[in-house]
């Protein structure tokens, strides 16, 4: 990834979420809890998939990808956050503005097409119950998640040399608290808007091709809970999707906000609150939505503290 800087800007100055000095420590705080939680919610759905056998299943091998995706997410932008709450100057060199914004697309990505993923698990898994350990075969889960990493950098990739290729001769302050596409090209004084089009579209191609794949995922999988007589089926088949739902109504709903909308009121208050939501808030909430409304999770997660509660007695 070539990210060498062809213009005269080399520091950016982050404008940060706020201007109000009395807010930074509170918010330096609060997003230092957010941190902490998503950090231990995401690293111990992941440590609590692998380890408990009941939980080796497509479903739950897609998750603990979700859940690594999500933590890295954070690790991309709240870190950062956090010095630049503690400090006056947030400053941040181009090649480090570059390598936030290429993991920033990255994780992004994956999480989009990692949902998509877990969205075909469940329709396979409802609407094609018989065949669902033929299709969703070890190999073939494996090969779709490298497939969706694979996208994910080839993404990144697109949109890290774009920006790196402009010109940022002008003002150098970003007027968000990272690294972002929209943010940078508005600073940039070599606007090519052709182009600019193109990564919008490519952008719009990542977000409406895995929310169409997901809708018709879940329009099969309605079709067929409706099919199913008895009322206790259907709860149970509606509950194996209620938590991906609500995960990809969150996800989706703040992205369109942020993204589907006119770049002239690009680095707005509700633009930055938008993209606080799903690159802070959504990778916390999501352990907590699987956690606490999956049984298989909640089941697995009491039986590992008794083995450990009885390993500590003994």
């Amino acid at each position: 990834m070539d990210i060498r800087n062809h213009s005269s800007v080399t520091v950016f100055i982050l404008e940060g979420l706020t201007d109000q000095p009395e807010l930074q420590l509170p918010l330096f705080f609060l997003f230092l809890l957010i941190y902490m939680v998503s950090t231990v919610g995401n690293l111990g759905l992941v440590f609590l998939i692998k380890t408990s056998s009941q939980l080796h299943t497509p479903m739950y091998y897609f998750l603990s990808n979700l859940s690594f995706i999500d933590l890295c997410y954070t690790s991309v932008i709240i870190p950062k956050m956090l010095v630049n709450f503690m400090s006056k100057n947030n400053f941040t060199f181009f090649p480090e503005c570059m390598t936030q914004l290429f993991f920033f697309c990255f994780f992004g990505i994956d999480d989009s097409y990692m949902l998509t993923a877990m969205a075909y698990d469940r329709y396979v898994a409802i609407c094609n119950p018989l065949l669902y350990n033929v299709k969703m075969s070890h190999r073939f889960c494996f090969m779709l998640v490298s497939n969706v990493y694979i996208v994910g950098a080839i993404g990144g990739l697109v949109h890290t040399c774009y920006i790196s290729s402009r010109s940022f001769c002008g003002t150098n302050i970003i007027h968000h608290y990272f690294c972002d596409i929209l943010p940078l090209l508005s600073i940039s004084c070599s606007r090519d808007y052709t182009k600019e089009l193109l990564v919008m579209i490519l952008v719009g191609l990542n977000v409406f091709a895995c929310a169409l794949a997901i809708f018709f995922s879940y329009a099969f999988i309605l079709s067929s809970i409706l099919c199913i007589r008895s009322a206790e089926g259907r709860s149970k088949a509606f509950s194996t999707c209620s938590s991906h739902l609500a995960a990809v109504g969150i996800f989706y709903g703040s992205i369109i906000f942020m993204y589907f909308k006119p770049l002239s009121t690009s680095g707005s208050t509700q633009e930055k609150v938008a993209s606080v939501f799903y690159t802070t808030v959504i990778p916390m909430l999501n352990p907590l939505i699987y956690s606490l409304r999956n049984k298989d999770v909640k089941e697995a997660l009491k039986k590992a503290l008794k083995v450990g509660i009885l390993s500590r007695s003994v």
